[in-house]
């Protein structure tokens, strides 16, 4: 009986095994081994009675809900070193069985809140060696119970679902090395009673955060599960805030310090305490006094300096803590930013600078001017009431609410992008403390301020928008009578104005040509005169040479030996000398001959200038005809 039903059971897990897999039927577990395979895809014909599952070292690129439907009883599957780039949904929905799963080695950047969904007895997750830079907080959710290993080293995190892993108790090891993280939350590992080994090795960190978990260190007494934890390759910045750390005793650790600069270099747990110190905040630089306009934008500046780096916070006027809202923003550089000032902002704020070693204060005076309705300073009862003008320029700029013994408001000397702003002396017996400028234009609704000097009768506007309207009214502040007094504000009048036109480039490109062909041809003129000048010196020289006669040579005789003195033969007539023949270095490609420099220039020019006028001829815009292209071609 025994030889049937070995050749049934092979007959029938050959049937069931994929074609590039082989099939292993040990102890009633079947195994599919499909590494190094050369797969694009999951096989869809493996067994579903699989407990065993390896498809490394292939080339599938996405898995989903079908790759693995109904394989209930799988409890080991390894996907390493594929191209794995997504997961789907659910992709893992119905291995509930599923112990270790093995996607290391792969492209995966992101993990969403259903990509590990459904293994629910996970205790082994493998995830090294990707590209992650995002894992959904909820990713781990299905297995907090039961995950024992969690290794998310060689990724691009740096930021970690924390609470996730905090709700983890059965942890034994978390490897996080080799990745961007550069702050620790407190009390993350406070709950892992398990964990074993910690490894931060090679991020981002200057600084831990004080953890139960470390305390228990390498001391087994201490604890039923020591911990090893490595934290090498971190820019530690060894000043009080690790001072804690520093007392615990790990002398077999080779951790260094990267700063303060008296300190890096050195092996951290050789630095003695006293030297991990800090420096208490110094305010380096805060805004004393700011007074704005109501409804404009108050900017409360504070700098502070200090070893860690100081948190900063401010307290208004009320004592109490400025958080961010709709109105105000508080930055963690210092900055406080009111949007919108009212009344009710004006008065001391404080700015606070804090860290380990202390605190430091600076207190910042804000005074909020008060725009009143109407032009005369004052509203119903007596009291200054909330500025309308900003709301109501263009109408003001028609005429209504100005006075007509008040000087008239001009916009002269308008360009494309500026116009200048003048205005009377305005009446002797009203004070003025300043003038505000507020105008808008047709291209942008937007108020725009300018305050000038009450000394100042004169505005030049710049920056504006070519062809467009603006609406520009004047306003005169006169100061306050008395300290509980707010600043009355009259109008002083409206003007409505045009900008002009943006200048068309081609004017500007045919003055350009113009002035360049004049400037050649006056260059030209001077060039062929000094050459002329130059061949006439030449010429007037060799005419004095060939003036001048041929020396003669008389009563020549030989030296001899004491021989007879040989017959003095004639002298044949000498020849004129040759006429030297003139350069032709500088000739301009004519074959006939050669010419004379004025000659050869003077071609040479006008050739030029006949290239240069054909090219006027034909370009221009507007009317002209031709093109910018073809005039700009002409003058090059």
């Amino acid at each position: 009986m025994a030889p049937p039903v070995l050749l049934l059971l092979l007959a029938s897990g050959a049937a069931a095994c994929p074609l590039p897999c082989v099939c292993q039927n040990l102890s009633e577990s079947l195994s599919t081994l499909c590494a190094h395979r050369g797969l694009l895809f999951v096989p869809p014909n493996v067994d579903r009675r699989t407990v065993e599952l390896r498809l490394a070292d292939n080339f599938i690129q996405a898995l989903g809900p079908p790759d693995f439907r109904n394989m209930t009883g799988l409890v080991d599957l390894t996907l390493s070193r594929n191209a794995i780039t997504r997961i789907g949904a659910r992709a893992f929905g119905d291995l509930e069985s599923l112990r270790s799963l093995h996607l290391d080695g792969n492209r995966l950047v992101e993990l969403g809140a259903g990509s590990l969904r459904g293994p629910v007895n996970l205790q082994h997750l493998i995830l090294s060696g990707n590209q992650l830079g995002r894992i959904s907080p909820g990713a781990f959710d299905d297995f907090l119970d039961s995950l024992e290993d969690l290794d998310l080293s060689y990724n691009n995190l740096r930021q970690v679902p924390w609470a996730g892993i905090g709700a983890m108790p059965a942890l034994h090891t978390l490897n996080l090395d080799h990745n961007l993280i550069d702050a620790l939350p407190p009390g993350a590992f406070a709950q892992l009673s398990q964990l074993s080994r910690l490894d931060l090795t090679s991020n981002r960190l200057a600084t831990l955060a004080p953890d139960p978990l470390f305390s228990r260190g390498r001391d087994a007494e201490a604890s039923p599960a020591p911990l090893v934890l490595s934290f090498s390759g971190n820019p530690l910045h060894c000043n009080c805030e690790l001072l804690w750390l520093r007392r615990l005793a790990r002398p077999d650790d080779l951790e260094t310090c990267a700063s303060p600069p008296g300190l890096a270099g050195r092996y951290f747990w050789a630095v003695p305490e006293g030297e991990f110190s800090c420096e208490p905040p110094l305010i380096a630089r805060h805004t004393q006094r700011l007074w704005v306009l109501e409804g404009q934008r108050a900017t409360l500046r504070c700098r502070a300096l200090g070893d860690p780096v100081p948190t900063m916070h401010w307290v208004g006027p009320d004592d109490r803590l400025v958080g961010n809202s709709s109105r105000a923003r508080a930055f963690p550089n210092g900055t406080l930013e009111i949007g919108v000032t009212g009344s009710g902002d004006a008065g001391g704020y404080t700015c606070i600078a804090t860290n380990p070693a202390g605190e430091a204060t600076a207190r910042v005076e804000l005074r909020v001017l008060a725009l009143p309705h109407g032009g005369n300073g004052s509203a119903e009862g007596g009291r200054p009431g909330p500025s309308d003008i900003a709301a109501s320029a263009r109408t003001a700029a028609e005429g209504e609410g100005t006075l007509e013994s008040e000087p008239a408001v001009q916009v002269t000397e308008v360009t494309a992008t500026s116009g200048l702003v003048s205005w009377g002396p305005g009446r002797p017996a009203d004070p003025v403390w300043m003038f505000q400028i507020q105008y808008n234009s047709s291209e942008d609704e937007t108020l725009i301020y300018r305050i000038v000097p009450a000394s100042s009768h004169h505005f030049l506007l710049k920056h504006l928008v070519p062809g467009a309207d603006y609406d520009l009214c004047l306003l005169a502040l006169s100061p306050a009578a008395g300290p509980s007094d707010l600043t009355a504000t009259r109008l002083l009048g409206c003007a409505h104005f045009s900008t002009q036109p943006a200048a068309p480039l081609c004017h500007a490109l045919q003055a350009h040509v113009l002035g360049g062909t004049l400037t050649v041809a006056v260059g030209g003129v001077l060039v062929a005169a000094l050459l002329v000048f130059t061949v006439a010196l030449l010429v007037r020289g060799r005419g004095a040479g060939n003036g001048r006669l041929p020396l003669k040579l008389s009563h020549v005789q030989s030296q001899t030996n004491g021989g007879p003195s040989p017959t003095p033969k004639a002298h044949p007539p000498r020849s004129p000398p040759p006429r030297p023949q003139r350069s032709c270095s500088l000739d301009l490609g004519d074959a006939g001959g050669c010419y004379g420099y004025a000659r050869r220039l003077g071609g040479a020019w006008a050739r030029r200038s006949h290239s240069v006028h054909g090219g006027l001829l034909g370009a221009g815009c507007r009317g002209v005809g031709g093109s910018t292209e073809q005039l700009e071609e002409s003058v090059v």
